[in-house]
């Protein structure tokens, strides 16, 4: 069986896919990868179609060894990867040769890389997703993250030799779009009150935050909404403020029902900046509208359709 072998585990490493939406009216979040974008493009430049399973590396990598000759490229925060002495490069294809062991590091500008292998995991479809719920216990590697001694089958099969480690000489600009990192754009919610403090000032982000949410350390927020309130439906990019007033961005493992007060949404074409936030970064808040909203998500979109454009029309060495 054509697979990949965990050699050392990293510090969080995740599979993921696009996610499972339509099933939140049950219970079970959407989970998928967190920064959405650099996932598709790792799996464009590996030559899979966007949702295809791939690695989630949170703030340091794992260790693998590959059993088969493949293709694989690296997206998302930069990260420390090499195979013996040679460096791998982000954002561009790679040949591996049967045997290679890819050593993946410590993340720098971001908090998560993605790893994109041609042909994508070969683990079993849970409600149409590969994704590893970590909340709910399943998904991906048995609902956990990759650990030691883990064997990761592959999709694809051998199709031809690779002598040796070889990336290919183009690569690709992976930013979303040219908004000022780390700005988050926010529709205004059930509490208008505090929306003009929020956008005040910056926030940091708290080393408690995880795959659920991003827990906000500064100024204490107290809407005019702030009490005990029935459960109501919550999404990933809603901001939630509990009692002690530090806000929370729900991001892909968000639950699907909550109590506190829904004070704005973060923006879509702004999730990809919240997963790469790390623990002690700071971010603003600015104010938008739908309308805003709807145009900054459809020149992403556009964006990545030349990117991909650009991909398909590259000669690539995988």
């Amino acid at each position: 069986m054509n697979s990949v072998h965990v050699l050392a585990a990293g510090l969080l490493t995740t599979l993921q896919d696009a996610g499972r939406p339509g099933w939140r009216h049950l219970g079970v979040g959407s989970a998928g990868a967190l920064d959405a974008w650099s996932h598709a493009l790792a799996n464009r430049i590996a030559g899979n179609t966007d949702d295809a399973a791939t690695l989630e590396i949170t703030l340091s990598g794992p260790v693998l060894r590959f059993d088969v000759a493949t293709c694989i490229a690296l997206c998302g925060a930069r990260i420390d990867a090499r195979v013996d002495a040679q460096a791998i490069p982000m954002a561009r294809p790679v040949d591996l040769p049967a045997g290679t062991v890819l050593e993946l590091g410590a993340c720098h500008e971001g908090a998560r890389t993605y790893l994109a292998v041609e042909g994508g995991f070969a683990v079993p479809e849970i409600l149409g997703s590969k994704s590893t719920d970590l909340r709910g216990g399943f998904g991906g590697m048995r609902g956990r993250a990759l650990a030691m001694g883990d064997v990761l089958p592959l999709a694809s099969r051998a199709t031809r030799a690779v002598a040796a480690v070889h990336a290919a000489s183009w690569w690709i600009d992976q930013a979303p779009d040219d908004d000022p990192f780390p700005t988050i754009r926010i529709l205004p919610g059930e509490a208008p009150d505090v929306i003009e403090a929020l956008c005040d000032g910056p926030l940091r982000v708290d080393a408690a935050s995880n795959r659920q949410g991003l827990r906000l350390q500064g100024q204490a927020l107290t809407p005019d909404t702030a009490r005990e309130r029935i459960s109501e439906p919550v999404f990933p990019g809603t901001v939630q403020l509990p009692p002690d007033g530090r806000p929370i961005v729900l991001l892909a493992d968000a639950q699907t029902h909550g109590g506190y007060p829904r004070i704005a949404h973060a923006i879509r074409a702004d999730w990809p900046k919240l997963a790469q936030l790390r623990p002690g970064d700071s971010l603003s808040f600015r104010s938008c509208t739908p309308a805003a909203a709807r145009r900054a998500l459809e020149l992403q979109r556009q964006r990545f359709a030349r990117l991909a454009l650009a991909i398909e029309g590259r000669s690539r060495a995988c």
